[in-house]
């Protein structure tokens, strides 16, 4: 089972790109973020012919998550517990039926920035919660992968110029230490235990020609769980697809479970 995870920066935008990748990659799962639309502006229909379930937790002109499935979904949920004035569509949830059933996790995490600020408040509360529901998963023993764009840079080997982000909210010692207390529930980087070396990004500002001088970031992660984490085979990066015709800012990271 192929999962992959993909902020899209607004599907409209990017409809074709998307297309595109599926047919090219043909992953069993995708998690998807910033799809920047409410529910029934998503283009369904067409994931649908070309062989997904949809589900969605969107919201208008900006945030938004999706999981797209070959495989069925059940128990779909949405919105991360523990805030209930939150309205930011950032986290959807469910349960992929497959040989072995995974429940998977499409989020994006809070920018933060300005920091310190309101923002920035924000962020370390939301990962917070996001470590809370993923303890609470974990008592349940089940394979699950949380996946998306985390907004944080978890050590300097992730940035080509990790001084240029020392005092951004993605990066500052707080957003990192808030993101080893997740990691340290016992879950694992599907990218970096089969990826330790540096120079690994997954993200490039459209400005300052970042692209074109690789000044990438690794933001976009694949968090397993102990029972997901023993049937990982492989891992990687689509980088190309940030070279292509109107790309997102974002490129795909995916892992592979075995059957």
């Amino acid at each position: 089972m192929k999962i992959a995870t993909y902020n899209i920066n607004g599907i409209k935008a990017r409809l074709e790109a998307v297309t595109a990748w599926l047919a090219e990659t043909h992953p069993e799962v995708v998690l998807l973020q910033e799809i920047k639309s409410v529910d029934a502006g998503f283009p369904r229909e067409l994931f649908e012919d070309m062989g997904y379930r949809v589900e969605t937790h969107g919201q208008k002109g900006f945030n938004g998550v999706a999981i797209l499935s070959r495989l069925p979904l059940e128990d779909v949920t949405r919105g991360l517990p523990g805030d209930a004035s939150d309205e930011q569509a950032r986290w959807i949830e469910a349960t992929v039926i497959g040989l072995h059933a995974v429940r998977v996790v499409a989020l994006y995490a809070p920018n933060g920035n300005p920091a310190p600020g309101p923002k920035y408040d924000f962020k370390l509360a939301w990962l917070a919660r996001a470590r809370a529901r993923a303890a609470q998963m974990l008592t349940g023993e089940e394979p699950f992968v949380l996946g998306g764009d985390w907004n944080v840079i978890p050590q300097d080997a992730d940035a080509a110029r990790p001084e240029a982000w020392r005092e951004d909210a993605l990066a500052l010692p707080e957003t990192r230490a808030a993101w080893r207390r997740i990691l340290n529930l016992g879950l694992t980087d599907g990218l970096r235990a089969r990826h330790p070396e540096p120079g690994l990004y997954s993200y490039w500002d459209f400005q300052r020609w970042a692209w074109e001088k690789n000044d990438g970031i690794l933001i976009d992660h694949l968090l397993l769980s102990p029972q997901a984490a023993d049937r990982l085979t492989a891992a990687g990066i689509d980088k190309d697809q940030r070279g292509r015709t109107r790309p997102s800012d974002h490129v795909p990271v995916w892992v592979e479970l075995d059957a």
